[in-house]
């Protein structure tokens, strides 16, 4: 596939070098069977995010329709359509979680990072996202801070490991 193939407007979208990177990323993976999701977890991992250019370029690639690529990008929860802060704090909002105390939690976060779900800090430090589930169901509230597990949180802990990555 080349460039030219897709329309001004959406070509436009990001840099060229991007563009080409991409396309790049399609190549190496579209032999896989369902190539879509290796691709967009390869283009997040490239870029943190997906770009919102990115999606007509992967559709146009794979014979697919932008609602696909979109539908698929806004249905995962790890997919991102922004880019994340340098740190990612994910609490887990699940019902064991929630039974533990995870409501309470996740007040407490917002509230000290000053920031609502799927949000960045001001500063760029710190996106909070919730996740449905991190597999600690017995050792709740769970957490993952930049890939990190984080069992039997309380707000106190919480704050601690805030104050370590905002300093």
């Amino acid at each position: 596939m080349t460039l030219h193939t897709l329309a001004p407007e959406e070509a436009d979208r990001i840099p060229a070098s991007a563009k080409e990177r991409i396309l790049e990323i399609v190549a190496d993976c579209r032999g896989l069977e369902g190539p879509l999701l290796p691709i967009l977890h390869a283009v997040q991992h490239e870029f943190g995010y997906i770009p919102e250019g990115a999606k007509p370029i992967i559709a146009t690639a794979l014979n697919l329709s932008r609602a696909e690529v979109h539908g698929t990008v806004t249905f995962y929860p790890d997919f991102r359509d922004r880019p994340a802060g340098q740190h990612v704090l994910k609490l887990c909002r699940a019902e064991a979680c929630q039974a533990m105390g995870a409501h309470a939690l996740g007040d407490k976060a917002r509230a000290l990072l000053g920031v609502d779900w799927h949000e960045t800090t001001a500063d760029g430090r710190v996106t909070l996202e919730p996740v449905f589930c991190l597999g600690l169901c017995a050792c709740g509230p769970a957490a993952m801070l930049d890939g990190e597990l984080l069992a039997r949180l309380d707000e106190e802990s919480l704050a601690e490991h805030l104050t370590e990555i905002r300093l």
